[in-house]
């Protein structure tokens, strides 16, 4: 599987991360990666972490700049891309058709090609305006999977909420993965 991952600058950089870090560790996948400069920004805020840290977990890395990098291409041949986390700005961007950044601009190859394509937003509470746009999304074929953590696992750590979401991002991908307990193994193990 070649994949496109994106790091925007929307709180909750963390996800990526995580999304980055069990990616690489799948000799299956190649990621290839775009964060954007607010992206950087929070890494290192939220996170204490440098992006050049990061960014040698990926196969490839483009500035989030590079227009004329192979993400703007529809001949460039990728299964997936996930946006993780989406910011509103982008999310907007995309569903709007502005295609100002390698980020946004790859999106919009992604939907004209029709090619799976996944955006978490992590933002509360949202604005009808937003709510339209994730829609308009949705329905061009755009998997929209919020950073909303379930609790059903019983997670005993941001790690484990953490994980339940990329376990959930993995599962849109089509990748295996045992990120967290799932519901049909809690029900089995009920008194």
């Amino acid at each position: 599987m070649k994949l496109l991952l994106c790091i925007t600058g929307a709180s909750g950089v963390i996800y990526g991360k995580r999304l980055l870090e069990v990616l690489s560790e799948n000799e299956d996948v190649e990621v290839e990666l775009i964060v954007s400069e607010a992206g950087k920004d929070l890494l290192k805020r939220e996170l204490d972490i440098e992006y050049d840290k990061i960014s040698r977990m990926a196969d490839e890395v483009y500035d989030p700049e590079g227009l004329d990098s192979p993400p703007s291409s529809g001949s460039s041949l990728y299964d997936a891309m996930a946006v993780v986390p989406c910011s509103m700005s982008s999310i907007s961007k995309i569903a709007n058709g502005i295609s100002d950044n390698l980020i946004t601009r790859a999106a919009a190859v992604f939907l004209k090609e029709d090619r799976k394509i996944i955006l978490t937003p992590r933002e509360t509470p949202m604005t009808t305006t937003w709510l339209k746009n994730m829609y308009e999304l949705s329905a061009e074929g755009a998997i929209i999977l919020p950073a909303m953590p379930g609790f059903y696992h019983e997670p005993e750590s941001l790690e484990d909420i953490v994980d339940f979401l990329v376990g959930k991002i993995l599962d849109s991908l089509e990748i295996k993965n045992s990120m967290f307990e799932r519901w049909e193994n809690k029900k089995s193990k009920s008194p």
